[in-house]
């Protein structure tokens, strides 16, 4: 069985989206459906139909998350002592050798990933580059527009 690493607050997260929607949304469409079968007729209510469809994606939506914390590998990286390595859960500074730019990124599980928030996944061209390097050493890339050259400029164990 395939185990899905996740930091910390990314169990945290999944764990808080299924409260609330055991809690507060699961609670809310079955009072829309007894509230849209006391219209009459199922067939041409579309509000019956509607929260139906609300039942169904809530239900997959838990099924998921269950099934995915069941399944996962939650990795607390501050109890890993710190080094130059580049593991999952770190953040890295990196330099792109060609042009100087600057970014950091922290490496997380999959449903955690969010490039608004600096935040790739650890299957990512980027992360799988990079994991296993060390502070100084160049990560090559594989990108759609060719290879780019990283080098790693500094890792954190937040």
């Amino acid at each position: 069985m395939q185990k899905y690493p996740m930091t910390v607050a990314g169990e945290k997260a999944l764990r808080d989206e299924l409260d609330q929607l055991k809690k507060i949304d699961r609670p809310r469409i079955t009072a829309s459906i007894a509230e849209a079968r006391e219209h009459g007729d199922l067939k041409e209510n579309a509000e019956y139909h509607a929260a139906r469809e609300q039942q169904g994606f809530c239900e997959a939506r838990v099924q998921d998350i269950e099934g995915k914390l069941s399944n996962s590998q939650v990795i607390d990286i501050s109890t890993i002592a710190p080094s130059d390595k580049v593991i999952f859960g770190t953040t890295v500074k990196l330099i792109n050798v060609e042009t100087d730019d600057e970014i950091s990124y922290q490496i997380v599980g999959e449903d955690e990933a969010s490039i608004k928030a600096n935040k790739i996944s650890v299957t990512s061209p980027i992360a799988r580059a990079l994991v296993g390097k060390q502070v100084g050493d160049v990560a090559v890339v594989k990108a759609p527009g060719g290879e780019i050259e990283f080098e790693i400029d500094g890792v954190q164990y937040i």
